[in-house]
């Protein structure tokens, strides 16, 4: 035996519970063919989360911890809103600050995370019943940032966003996402991200600190989103104009809760629902979201 390869040997026999171990580690948090990663809802709320370590921001760097690393994300954000629907196809997508009167410090903030072109023709090809169109200008909004700068703040997994179809019902969005599930089974991590309650409008700030506050009727309404997704009952929140007046002041404009619809698409009957974050903010917002695997 040369004595390189006898040395190579001796090396790799001392290293060997290490580097096994390792590579067990590595392995489990590596998706596998066949296996499903999961699908979350985030309620991202203020874009200071992003910036800030508070206890959403916490959970969602452990959230990233937990599940498996994707080999790619694919985002749903409330901030890009469009006629027709489209999916990010550049190189490179740039970070966009989608925002105003928040401190220097939040607008520094870059999030250089690749994109992923050959997916994007890809999802293009997923849906035979609504087009979805290759985007080269929007980016990455801090719908989509704020919370993968926690989950993954190395920014090396690549991101593409999903825009949301404005002129489309709750029930387009729920039937688009179940042609993209399939995307679960490659790697991907699909993201809703928005607020189930999301009433700017009526925020208490006097109370914006205050642990958990939160107006009668976003405990009620909450609650009951959480009681319909818990029991797959989805065409309530598929039609939640018909939930009461305490949907109307929950959703006073759609754009933060169809993130949500997407997610309740890309569910399927194995998967376990869990909440997390699931907190009132300022009297009229939620922080709940949930995780199906």
């Amino acid at each position: 035996m040369l004595r390189s390869t006898f040395i190579q040997q001796l090396v790799l026999t001392a290293l060997g519970m290490s580097y096994t171990n390792t590579l067990k580690k590595i392995n489990q948090r590596l998706p596998t063919a066949g296996n499903k990663m999961p699908v979350l809802f985030v309620g991202h709320g203020s874009p200071m989360n992003a910036i800030e370590d508070n206890e959403f921001s916490q959970r969602w760097a452990k959230m990233g911890q937990e599940i498996p690393q994707p080999t790619t994300v694919v985002c749903i954000s409330a901030h890009w809103l469009t006629k027709g629907t489209y999916i990010t196809a550049m190189e490179q997508p740039t970070t966009i600050h989608d925002f105003g009167g928040f401190p220097k410090d939040l607008f520094d903030v870059q999030y250089p995370a690749p994109g992923h072109p050959e997916l994007a023709n890809e999802v293009t090809q997923l849906s035979t019943t609504n087009k979805i169109q290759l985007d080269h200008e929007w980016g990455l909004d801090h719908g989509t940032w704020s919370v993968l700068k926690q989950m993954y703040p190395k920014a090396n997994i690549p991101v593409l966003q999903l825009s949301i179809d404005y002129n489309r019902p709750a029930a387009y969005h729920f039937a688009l996402a179940k042609e993209l599930a399939s995307l679960r089974n490659k790697g991907v991590l699909l993201i809703g991200s928005g607020n189930m309650v999301h009433n700017l409008s009526m925020v208490a700030w006097n109370k914006i600190n205050e642990p958990e506050y939160g107006f009668d009727w976003a405990h009620e309404i909450n609650t009951l989103f959480k009681q319909h997704i818990s029991s797959r009952n989805f065409n309530p929140l598929l039609n939640y104009e018909s939930l009461g007046a305490a949907a109307k002041l929950a959703i006073p404009t759609p754009d933060h809760y169809y993130p949500m619809i997407y997610s309740l698409g890309l569910i399927d009957s194995k998967d376990d629902i869990s909440f997390f974050n699931d907190k009132a903010v300022g009297g009229s917002l939620t922080m709940t979201s949930f995780k199906a695997a």
